[in-house]
Order: C-alpha cells, then structure tokens, then sequence
C-alpha cells in the first residue's frame, strides 16, 4: 500500500476539515454568508430565518458606514427599495377585505380622469405589471421624468401605451404611483398614513418608516455600489419622492420584517383567505402564468414555491407559505442581489431544495476548490461539488452573475473559464453565448469573441448586443 508522509497527512487533514459538514444549518449559514460577502464585495448585512413564526437566527455581519466605522448591529436599518411593493400589495389586500377595493374592478372606477387607454386596467394589473402602462421613470436617465409630482404625472399620461392590458409584463414604477394614489382614496388617509397605522403600528415595527437621503433616519445604514473596477465603493444618493413610495422607500430591519411576515402568517394582518389571494400567482389575459403574484415576485415550481419581495438588488425576503419558513437579507450593496442567495440558505433547512435550485450554493463549494486549486477542470470539480453536496446544477443565470463578478474585477481569464462552462452547460442560450462573447473581447480573443456573438445572435436574432459587436468587431460580416 503506498504510504502517505506526515506533511502529506497533515495537508488531508486540513483539507478533510475545511469541507467537512458544518455542526449546524446556523454554522453553514455564517460560512455561506461570510463566502459570498467577501466574493460580492458587500460591506454590511442582516440576514434572518424565520421557521413556523419564530426567528432561529437573526444574525448581523460587517459595517454599516464605513465612513464612521459603525459595525452593522441588530438596530441598524436598512433601503428595502422595491420590496416595499409587498407592503403595497398588504394594503390592497386589507382594503379588498373591508369592501372598499375590488381587485378586478378598473383602477378608472377609484380614479377620475385617467387617460383612455388607461380605462381598462384592473387593480390586478398594477399590482402585477401587467398593466402595459408607460414608465415613469426616464430610460434615457433611469430618474423620474422632471419637473416634479405633478408635471411628473401629467407627462407620463400623455405617453403611449407599451402594450393592451394583461398581454404582457413589464416591470415598471407607474403601475405603483397608481396604486398610491387609489389606496390614500379609498382609505380615507395618506398612503405613508395608512401604512404605518395598518402595517408598522399594528405588528409593532419600532424600526420602520418611510425615508431617503433627504431624510434623517436613525440607526440607517449607508447604501454603497461598486465602482467600475468591482473593488471600490461609493456612495449612493436614494430618491423617493413621496408620490413614489409605494413602489419603494422603506427602511426596515430583519427583527420588523420578521415579525411583519409572522403577523401575515399569523392571520394578523389578513385573513388566511386574503393571504392565499395576495401570494397566488397572477396570470395574462390568455390564462398563460404571469411572474408576478399581487406585488409580490413569485418564485413558480412544483415544489418549495416561494413568493418575494425584492428591491434595489440590495434587500431581498422570500417566504416558503408550504414550508412555513422565510428568509430575509438586508445589505448596503447596490448590486450585491441576495435575491441569488436565499434558496442557498433555506436549502440548508430544506435540503430537498437543493436538489431543485442549488446553484448558489453549489458555486460556494466550487470556489472553495478553486481556491485550493484553481480554475482548472472545472467540470471535474462541479460535477464532485454536485455529487458530494447533493445540489442541483448551477443555472445559467447563476454562472453569468458569477462570470460577470469576475469581469468587473478585471479577472478576466477566469471569466472566460466560468462563462465557457455556462456556455456548454446551456448551449442553447443566446445569453450565455453573449456574455462568453464578452468574455473573449475583455481578454483579447477577439475570434472566439465573433463566434460566439455570432452563436448568440443565431439563437436570438433580437440581441442587439451581439449585432452591435459584431459591427465593430467583423463590420459587413
């Protein structure tokens, strides 16, 4: 048998140790979270389990302004920019139930005025954004239309309708500025009014309230982004005019939202009947499943389904409503999308859920070997990950999120090697194509680059990435 020297047996050992199972699901999610914070460069973070009602972690991590040096503590708040569509869809839900709001009925039977195209569109719609309405904000600028609520507001109405009602969905703050403006009518009050008297107030959200740069918020924590090199950060100037906050402005903590999603689960702050309707998945006008339940994102599969509030790629929640279980992350990241990392934590409670989507975690376990390692055979090394942790493949979104991470911090050959594997493992996907392709152009392989610009834009003639590429890289190609 051959023999294996002391230093040899010592390094096993190291090595057994540091991949061995940790003692807890608590202990695996501090790893975890810790991992994926150095790797997304995130500053500060709280992150909450909650299982049958009650919390069985609550844990802070990092700095809430790096400026001060203010650790991030159990009382440290934090932007929940869009997620604060949830609250929205709450309040939609108690109106329903006092018989002041009916979710089918045309937002034109609760307002006057609305333009004609307008007419039509169901509270429904909005809650959805299935609505087609056009977009408040600018897509030149990604700000709110100028000149203010009211010139804001009248602009918006005189722009064209992206499509008929209930067609499709398009993400967009219009749809909420609506729904505002519908829930301070029908309540009698206004809309930060009735959110903090039917929502803060009655769970007992101490920490709660409504708020951005412009105002004083105590215990706040900092809100950063990544530079363009993906190391340095900067500030972040938030800007939620009052006539938008439906659609974002709250600033929560993992203890308030906790106790927010126990007292939905609860039957406290709906009936049972009115939470199903709020967390059941809406569809389009053709009976086809929409991606949005009544302003809540919902995470459709067969089993672990999910719904979520997301907002600023920054904060992220999701509830498990079969599993009696909820997830909450909270950063000051722009960017840092905790959204990709909940199913990860909650598969450390739920380790069926890994099998079904257990890419984060895979890519964690992944990057543990390459640190050890290397980037080299890293199908080997993803197929071992996958057969020793039991957790599904990762999904192509999975690996450009990662692949991109890498772009930003100007690694680009192991970019190359992380997009590569997504292309292979999705050879289909005009995406994957793309962003290999970008890849290949950031490393100076500027043929590989034109192939697979070229792969993308055969899978989906619409890329205009890809053909405004391949213009300047293979003009008249």
């Amino acid at each position: 048998m051959k023999s294996i020297s002391a230093l040899g047996f010592f390094f096993a050992l190291v090595n057994a140790l540091a991949t061995a199972a940790p003692a807890s699901p608590e202990q695996a999610v501090a790893e975890f979270i810790r991992s994926e914070m150095a790797e997304r460069r995130i500053p500060g973070l709280q992150i909450a389990v909650i299982r049958h009602g009650k919390p069985v972690l609550s844990r802070t991590f990092g700095t809430a302004s790096i400026q001060y040096g203010v650790p991030v503590g159990a009382d440290s708040v934090f932007s929940i920019n869009s997620a604060t569509k949830s609250f929205t869809g709450v309040a939609v839900m108690q109106l329903a139930e006092q018989g002041k709001l009916d979710l089918q009925a045309p937002a034109s039977r609760y307002l006057d005025n609305l333009p004609a195209a307008w007419q039509a569109i169901t509270v429904t719609q909005l809650l959805a954004h299935t609505s087609g309405l056009p977009d408040i904000i600018d897509p030149a600028t990604s700000n709110l239309l100028p000149g203010g609520a009211d010139a804001a507001w009248k602009a918006v109405q005189a722009l064209p309708m992206e499509s008929a009602p209930g067609q499709r969905f398009s993400y967009n703050q219009t749809n909420y500025v609506v729904l505002e403006k519908i829930i301070a009518r029908q309540s009698g009050e206004p809309f930060l009014q009735f959110i903090q008297r039917r929502q803060f107030d009655a769970v007992g959200m101490p920490n709660s309230s409504f708020g951005d740069t412009l105002d004083v918020i105590k215990n706040k924590a900092n809100s950063y982004r990544l530079a363009g090199d993906g190391k340095t950060l900067t500030n972040v100037i938030e800007d939620f005019p009052v006539y938008t906050r439906a659609g974002a402005g709250i600033n929560s903590n993992v203890l308030d939202l906790g106790k927010w999603i126990a007292a939905l689960q609860q039957g406290r702050l709906l009936t049972p009947d009115s939470l199903r309707r709020l967390w059941l998945p809406t569809t389009f006008s053709d009976g086809k499943p929409a991606p949005w339940a009544l302003g809540w994102p919902a995470i459709r599969r067969d089993a672990h389904r999910a719904v979520a509030g997301i907002g600023g790629a920054r904060s992220a929640f999701y509830v498990y409503p079969d599993d009696d279980l909820a997830i909450i992350i909270l950063t000051n990241l722009a960017g840092a999308q905790p959204e990709q990392l909940i199913d990860a934590v909650a598969g450390l409670y739920l380790p069926e859920l890994r099998k079904i989507n257990g890419g984060a975690y895979a890519i964690y376990r992944l990057r543990q070997l390459i640190e050890q390692s290397g980037y080299g055979e890293i199908d080997r090394k993803l197929q071992q990950v996958m057969a020793r942790h039991a957790v599904s493949q990762p999904s192509q979104n999975d690996l450009n999120s990662w692949g991109y991470r890498l772009l930003a911090r100007h690694e680009n050959k192991a970019a190359v090697v992380v997009l590569d594997l997504a292309a292979r493992l999705y050879p289909d996907n005009a995406n994957a194509h793309d962003s290999l392709a970008e890849a290949h152009e950031a490393d100076h392989a500027t043929a590989l680059a034109i192939r697979h610009y070229r792969r993308s834009l055969e899978l989906n003639p619409q890329n205009r990435n890809a053909a405004e590429r391949l213009n300047i890289l293979a003009p008249g190609s």
